[in-house]
């Protein structure tokens, strides 16, 4: 990955931490340096989410899902937030964790 992919990726890391402050979560990018448990690309105080972002114009869903299970810890649920040039921001998770979600919400 070149200097100007790096540039780009940490500043949608940046714009997705600013989405979730927005919404009232307490949100910043993560420290970078090997990915894993202890380096989400966005920390947060959303619970058990697992944050791995995106920005590309070829979207690889299939590795990034997987380097999102790969990284979360036991207790987290991977999500996969991703754009592109001139597009909204859009998640990805496991749909059984999305059902899940949606009954929370109308509990």
């Amino acid at each position: 990955m070149g200097k100007y992919e790096r540039e780009r990726g940490a500043r949608f890391e940046r714009m997705v931490a600013e989405i979730l402050r927005k919404h009232g979560y307490e949100a910043e990018r993560g420290c970078q340096h090997s990915g894993g448990k202890d380096s989400p690309d966005v920390k947060h105080n959303m619970g058990k989410y697992h944050l791995e972002a995106k920005f590309s114009e070829h979207f690889a869903v299939w590795s990034a899902l997987a380097q999102a299970e790969r990284d979360a810890g036991d207790d987290e649920v991977p999500i996969v937030v991703f754009k592109r040039n001139r597009s909204k921001v859009y998640a990805v998770l496991e749909f059984e964790e999305l059902i899940e979600i949606i009954k929370k919400g109308t509990e």
